[in-house]
Order: C-alpha cells, then structure tokens, then sequence
C-alpha cells in the first residue's frame, strides 16, 4: 500500500473543464430597454392601468344593473307564458276528463243493460221452474248448440297422443321404467377392514 502516489492533474490536460462566463446579450439588452422605459413612462403607464380597471369594473356594473333592469320585463313575460302554458295544459286536461266521464258514461250504460240481461234471464229461469220445465229447454237454439259443441270437444279424447310410461310400469317394484339397476349397499360393519 506505500507504493501508492497521488499526483495532481496538470491544467493542460485533456480532462479540464474550463467555466466561461454566462454571456447573453438578448437578455441584458431587454432588461435595459424595459428600465429604461420604466424609468421614464412609468407614472404614465401606472395611471393608463388604474383608468382600465376603472373602466372596466363601470362596464360590469352597467351591464349587471341593465340585466337586472331587464328582468322585470322578462319575468312579466315569462310569467304571461307559464300561465299560458297552465291555462293549455288544465283545456287538456279538462277535454281528457270528459272524454273519460263519457266512456264511463258509456261503461255504465253497458254495465246496467248486462244487470238487467242477467236480472231478466234469471226471472226466465225461475218462470220456467215454476211451470215445470228445465232450463235447458227455455235456452235459445244458438247457445245450446254452442254449449253442445263446447261440451264435445272438451271432452273429446286426443287419441294421437302415446302414453308417457309402457302399461306395465310400477314404481313400487322397481321394474320396468329405466335400464338402470343399481341398489345401495348392505349396511353395517363392512368385513374387508
């Protein structure tokens, strides 16, 4: 380890950095115009920026105090339209109303005429009893044949039809139905340990 030298590096050699002083003309220059402005407009520039504001925040209250002053007439117009609206809208309803009052109507009258049918056709029953005879024999020819016609058909068999399970199916055997032939195991102690 004493055979170590550490030697300083020479400023010759390749391996200097040299610093050179920041030199940007562009920048100075314009830092010397804009002083040089200030210095000899800056009152003049200070007083134009103060009368802008100024200028500007009058617009904003002249305009905000005109919106304001326009509202009145924009709300009565605004109000003459939502009551025009109301008023077409409560027409409407009014006309859906007695539209529906008139089917109502219309039901009712339907509802009365099948109450007193019925009232009617259970007087008939009644009479006929009284006489002797059925029912069936005071009923008009149409609804007979109807009632014939819906009693045959609905008691008429569908004979197209195959049965869902063969004729010798029983579940309680355990035979016929399905292929499958297995039976659970014997149970107690198993002897194979």
């Amino acid at each position: 380890m004493d055979d170590v030298e550490i030697t300083d590096v020479e400023d010759n050699s390749p391996y200097r950095v040299e610093k050179a002083p920041l030199n940007n003309q562009d920048l100075s220059s314009l830092s010397l115009t804009v002083g040089e402005i200030l210095s000899q407009y800056g009152w003049y520039l200070l007083a134009v920026t103060v009368l802008v504001y100024l200028l500007i925040q009058h617009l904003s209250k002249r305009r905000s105090s005109q919106s304001s002053s326009s509202s009145p007439q924009q709300t009565l117009q605004d109000a003459a339209l939502v009551a025009k609206r109301q008023e077409g809208m409560e027409a409407a309803r009014m006309k859906m109303q007695e539209e529906l009052n008139a089917k109502a109507d219309i039901f009712r009258e339907k509802q009365r005429q099948q109450e007193e049918e019925k009232r009617r056709q259970k007087i008939e029953v009644w009479e006929s009893m009284q006489q002797g005879r059925s029912y069936k024999g005071t009923a008009k020819p149409s609804q007979t044949a109807e009632e014939a016609g819906s009693s045959t058909t609905a008691s008429k068999p569908k004979s197209d039809r195959k049965p869902l399970r063969s004729a010798d199916y029983n579940p309680l055997t355990g035979q016929g139905g399905s292929s499958c032939s297995w039976r659970p195991g014997r149970r107690g102690p198993s002897s194979g340990g």
